[in-house]
């Protein structure tokens, strides 16, 4: 190891940079989190991810917090439906009661985990990374947007999609993927919305026709988190004339664009609490690849954004997390062994964004929903057309 303590800076709390933070700091390591949120309550932290047994779950045990998650985990949560655009359910999939290869966890509840294991101080809230300036001998001069400055020997992007880091390694810029999300959920569905719970079930329910669908995913105390997907194009709601702040006016549009679909999907739209939120999908070119720098890499969504349709954008920001940290507690070179962990990562990474571009392109397809009916198949070892 180097006499010299190295000053170490993670760029994002998101499951990728606290686990990363979590497993330096469980091998004595110091590591500082930068994150621009006001807060770790600031907004809310998005839908419900599904650990891999090989991926997720092998960096919670890497950071010492498996049984931590197995407390918070939903197995249930594993369910899938595939149904068509009258409500006809074309696959269904019900996890064994020991079946934990992908159990279900809030991204909330992730989040919360993983801040509570950090030592007390380690995450800078409210701080927007400015800038960095290399000082030529690998180490970079931090700025942040309230005027705070820090120098550091590595600095590690995991702040996601528009990383602030990943320019001074990469001209590459994520593209719009096609597809777009509006998101709408519902509360206390199970006793507000029980029709609607029923047909969702305990995980999550995909109804598909060509080149759009209604995805919706069952989250912690009852919550229902869904999608409106379609292709189309980026600036759908400006081309239609309404605002996103004005529900009623996109509601009406969605439900123009789902127009012949059963009315027990289509109150999906009707009966949602709330409004709706935009979420075009973006992408990072694949294969996404730098020249290695001394004293900077990429972790996560910032190295390898990807559409969410492969189910491991979170799972493997976790691994990268894990890894990079292991590597870097058992190193005498820091530098070689994040060479090391980039040259595990970047093959991966790209192998799953190529997966998870396929999967887009079966799921919101002209021959929705055959190609997602194909894949759950394989997957469930059945034949079928």
């Amino acid at each position: 190891m180097n006499p010299t303590p190295l000053r170490i800076a993670i760029i994002g709390a998101g499951p990728g940079g606290l686990t990363c933070a979590r497993v330096l700091q469980r091998h004595g390591v110091a590591v500082t989190v930068f994150d621009h949120e006001a807060s770790a309550d600031a907004r809310p932290q998005g839908g419900t991810l599904d650990l891999h047994l090989t991926t997720g779950q092998a960096a919670l045990r890497a950071a010492g917090l498996h049984d931590e998650f197995t407390a918070l985990a939903r197995p249930e949560g594993q369910e899938t439906r595939l149904l068509d655009h009258t409500a006809t359910v074309l696959f269904r999939h019900t996890p064994a009661p020991d079946d934990n290869a992908r159990p279900e966890i809030d991204r909330g509840e992730l989040r919360r985990l993983l801040l509570s294991s950090l030592a007390p101080g380690s995450v800078y809230w409210g701080h927007y990374l400015r800038t960095l300036h290399p000082l030529g001998d690998g180490r970079h001069h931090a700025e942040f947007d309230d005027g705070h400055t820090e120098t550091f020997d590595l600095v590690i992007g995991a702040d996601g999609a528009w990383s602030r880091v990943r320019p001074m390694l990469s001209d590459a810029d994520p593209h719009y993927s096609g597809v777009t999300f509006v998101e709408f959920g519902f509360d206390a569905a199970d006793t507000r919305h029980p029709e609607i719970a029923g047909l969702v079930g305990d995980g999550s329910m995909m109804a598909s026709a060509p080149n759009r669908a209604l995805i919706v995913q069952r989250n912690a105390h009852g919550h229902l988190r869904g999608y409106a997907a379609f292709r189309g194009s980026q600036d759908w709601a400006l081309e239609a004339g309404v605002r996103m702040a004005d529900t009623e006016a996109v509601r009406a549009v969605l439900l123009e664009g789902f127009a012949g679909w059963d009315e027990r999907l289509l109150a999906l739209l009707r009966e949602n609490d709330g409004g709706f939120a935009n979420r075009p999908l973006f992408a990072l070119p694949v294969p996404h690849t730098w020249t290695h720098t001394p004293g900077l890499t990429l972790l996560g969504d910032a190295a390898h954004l990807m559409t969410p349709f492969s189910g491991m954008g979170a799972n493997l920001a976790m691994l990268d997390g894990s890894e990079l940290a292991e590597a870097l507690a058992g190193a005498d070179d820091p530098d070689a062994a994040v060479r090391a962990y980039e040259e595990v990562m970047l093959p991966r990474s790209a192998q799953a964004a190529e997966g998870a571009a396929r999967g887009l392109a079966n799921a919101i397809a002209p021959d929705a929903p055959q190609g997602s009916l194909r894949h759950l198949r394989r997957m469930a070892g059945q034949e079928g057309p």
